[in-house]
């Protein structure tokens, strides 16, 4: 029988890689699956193992992070309450943890097929590029939308085993969601950055003109949620859902002020989060209705 301890460890690992952030990405992966499913067959059991290989990179690329930025966390007031900077995980219990993971991920790539397997390796590098990147240039949020953008586009290929041109517009929204949201919640961060000489797109042209940055990659985003809606000739269901994350922009930039960040989180959690599900709902929908019609 389990004790507090062993469920204490594994919510540990959870805050560790903030495993409730990903609503963030993978209601994206599922939209990929659904949009895929009126081209190809697809079984529960590939359903399943996306779910696992997402997971899976997810938490490897999250812990790696958390390895490498563990001497900047504990210098930072917001950070150093972390697993590793506070002594709840040691740093060979977080490496141990980012092998199993990443092998979980290569495990469920492989189950998804050949050419999913000698993808992985590559996107696994990817992944864990991206806790370099700020320290060498301040576009280290538009890499972190590109590499969590390779969700959807990689569940589609594993389903399909091809490439089609209409999903690309599903991961350049994520790319640009993610990328905004993310300026955002680097604001916070700003006088740290520059103390270390972290990049960052606020430490570099200040709080006021990454906002303005960020919401320029939202209304991006919001344009290529719309052409989904053209390329794969969805009904109104979809469009509303679209309309509806108009608004949820809205009202995301609106709560966060170059004066006052003290709104952030709201923003940059509990909003995003409704974003990511709302477009999985709008596209599950429309699929829905379009089987039934």
């Amino acid at each position: 029988m389990f004790n507090k301890g062993f469920f204490g460890q594994i919510f540990t690992y959870g805050r560790m890689i903030k495993f409730s952030h990903s609503v963030f990405a993978l209601p994206f992966a599922l939209s990929a699956v659904v949009l895929a499913m009126r081209y190809h067959q697809v079984n529960i059991t590939d359903i399943l193992w996306i779910l696992v290989a997402v997971i899976g990179a997810r938490s490897s690329a999250m812990g790696f992070n958390r390895i490498v930025d563990a001497t900047i966390d504990s210098k930072n007031n917001r950070t150093s309450k972390r697993a590793i900077p506070s002594g709840k995980l040691s740093l060979t219990s977080a490496k141990m943890f980012v092998i199993v993971f990443s092998c979980i991920f290569i495990f469920a790539a492989a189950m998804l097929g050949s050419l999913c397997f000698y993808l992985s390796f590559p996107v696994l590098v990817l992944l864990f590029f991206y806790s370099y990147t700020k320290r060498f240039t301040c576009f280290s949020h538009i890499y972190l939308g590109f590499v969590i953008s390779l969700a959807p586009l990689g569940a589609w290929i594993a389903l399909t085993n091809i490439f089609f041109w209409p999903v690309m517009l599903l991961s350049f929204g994520l790319m640009t969601y993610i990328s905004g949201f993310d300026i955002l919640y680097a604001c916070q961060d700003i006088d740290f950055d520059k103390k270390e000489g972290l990049y960052s797109i606020p430490a570099r042209f200040g709080v006021k003109r990454a906002l303005l940055i960020s919401s320029i990659l939202h209304v991006l985003s919001f344009m290529f949620f719309f052409s989904i809606y053209i390329a794969f000739d969805m009904n109104l269901i979809y469009l509303g859902a679209v309309v509806i994350i108009g608004i949820l922009f809205i009202v995301e930039h609106r709560l966060v002020k170059p004066f006052d960040l003290s709104r952030l989180n709201v923003a940059f959690f509990h909003v995003n989060s409704i974003i990511s599900i709302t477009l999985f709902a709008g596209i599950l929908a429309d699929e829905l209705v379009r089987r039934w019609m």
